[in-house]
């Protein structure tokens, strides 16, 4: 039995999945939007923030956008949070630099609203 057909049709859906905004451009709206939702984020679920200064934006392999930035003008005081833009714009996960502020007490054991 000859399997060609089959990796042809397995290798054009990947193909095809792995292309969905490819170019990882992201319209100026999309990516305010997004901000707004870092911003927010960090300012409910996180002590002492008192500046965000964003800087990359970029696609993520699951097709949501990462917003990478530091706080407080501390260079040690990193983040990269995952945002689901398809959906809802909610924060998908969080990467923290060695300085970054700690948690809120009321917002460790559970998600504070943003």
């Amino acid at each position: 039995m000859d399997s060609r057909p089959l990796l042809f049709v397995v290798f054009l859906i990947l193909l095809v999945g792995c292309s969905q905004n490819s170019s990882g451009a992201y319209d100026d709206e999309t990516i305010s939007k997004a901000r707004a939702t870092v911003e927010s984020y960090l300012i409910h679920n996180y002590r002492d923030i008192d500046q965000i200064k964003f800087d990359k934006d970029a696609t993520n392999p699951m097709g949501g956008m990462m917003i990478s930035g530091i706080v407080n003008g501390n260079d040690k005081a990193t983040f990269s949070i995952d945002i689901e833009v398809e959906n809802d714009f909610s924060v998908g996960s969080i990467g923290k630099g060695e300085e970054f502020p700690e948690r809120k007490q009321e917002c460790i054991d559970k998600t504070c609203d943003y």
